[in-house]
């Protein structure tokens, strides 16, 4: 069976899991532990998919101090309780597993730093299908989209898989930028955890992990394995 790309970038957050009650239980814990005013949910789903500092920044205009003290409260609760309080998107274990056994080399693409990113995967029983996980560095220095993109891509080499086709799955446009920036295509999931016009770049959109499978080339959900 020939397939129309020879490698898979995938994102976490949004794309294979429902991160985001973990997260904003996480960051409202945060929030309080720095006494400053909780947003509400609706503006704590926006710090999910961007880089964990930029949003502090961006979104709750903190102090360089206040930014690393929060990374700090954060980290702390998130890696306790925060990180399994998520669920796999309905189809996307099999997904990740289908990928694995068509033998298409697969990385993580996370701006989530790889501790988290591993421990997810590891509690769903799914890293193991995973050629490699790429996530932010410890330190935050590579968080953005397109430098965790750049890692995946070195790793990926190394690993010796045919980087010819590579294709990037995620929910943000972070995710679309980028893969952008290296001269990837990128695959939108709306399940995710995108606002309107984020996919405007994407060759696709995909509302299900059927059509999903499909623009892989993988069969149906329920259909014998090639």
């Amino acid at each position: 069976m020939s397939l129309p790309y020879t490698t898979i970038l995938l994102d976490l957050d949004g794309t294979v899991a429902d991160s985001a009650p973990g997260i904003i239980d996480t960051l409202k814990r945060t929030f309080v532990a720095l006494e400053i005013p909780v947003p509400d949910d609706a503006e704590l789903l926006r710090y999910v998919g961007p880089p964990i500092l930029d949003s502090f920044r961006d979104r709750a205009g903190m102090t360089l101090e206040q930014r690393e003290r929060a990374l700090e409260v954060y980290r702390e609760q998130y890696l306790d309780q925060g990180a399994y309080d998520a669920a796999l998107f309905p189809g996307m274990g099999l997904f990740v597993a289908d990928i694995d056994a068509s033998g298409l080399p697969l990385s993580l693409a996370t701006s989530k730093p790889e501790t988290p990113a591993t421990l997810m995967l590891e509690h769903f029983t799914i890293a193991h299908h995973f050629d490699i996980i790429t996530g932010a560095s410890a330190d935050e220095v590579r968080s953005a989209k397109a430098d965790v993109i750049a890692e995946a891509l070195v790793r990926l080499n190394a690993f010796g898989a045919d980087l010819s086709r590579p294709i990037m799955i995620g929910d943000r446009i972070h995710d679309i930028e980028g893969a952008a920036a290296h001269g990837i295509p990128a695959i939108g999931v709306s399940w995710g955890y995108a606002e309107e016009g984020e996919f405007e770049h994407a060759i696709a959109v995909v509302d299900t992990v059927d059509e999903l499978r499909s623009l892989i080339g993988l069969p149906a959900e329920g259909d014998p394995r090639e």
